[in-house]
């Protein structure tokens, strides 16, 4: 009886770490899905800001310096590696973009521009 007793409490010990080590892995990969549409999300943002810079430098010849912070923040997080790199450079492309649709706000002439009002 003591025998029956032990193998079940052996059973159930093995099927908890079973089931223990599937949930672990479970969500291994939803973290991994969940960093992976980031990065797709990101790389979408990326691929639009050279857009954004060209319909505003066409626009305006003029405010060179915020068109070179929001190409240097786009390029410094697109070479980001890793979620310790990519936040402070995503951090910091927000703000130089930012920066860039303050002066859109500021200048008519830019706000009337059907380009720009497409971004």
């Amino acid at each position: 009886m003591t025998l029956w007793i032990i193998v079940g409490v052996v059973v159930l010990v093995g099927l908890w770490l079973v089931a223990l080590y599937n949930g672990l892995v479970s969500g291994r990969n939803q973290t991994e899905t969940a960093w992976s549409q980031i990065d797709v999300q990101l790389k979408r943002r990326h691929d639009l800001i050279p857009n954004l810079v060209q319909v505003v430098k066409d626009a305006m010849g003029y405010e060179q310096e915020t068109l070179t912070k929001v190409i240097q923040a786009r390029n410094a997080a697109v070479a980001a590696s890793g979620p310790a790199q990519a936040g402070p450079a995503e951090a910091n492309l927000s703000l130089a973009t930012r920066g860039l649709l303050g002066l859109v706000e500021s200048y008519p002439q830019l706000k009337a521009n059907e380009n720009v009002k497409l971004l």
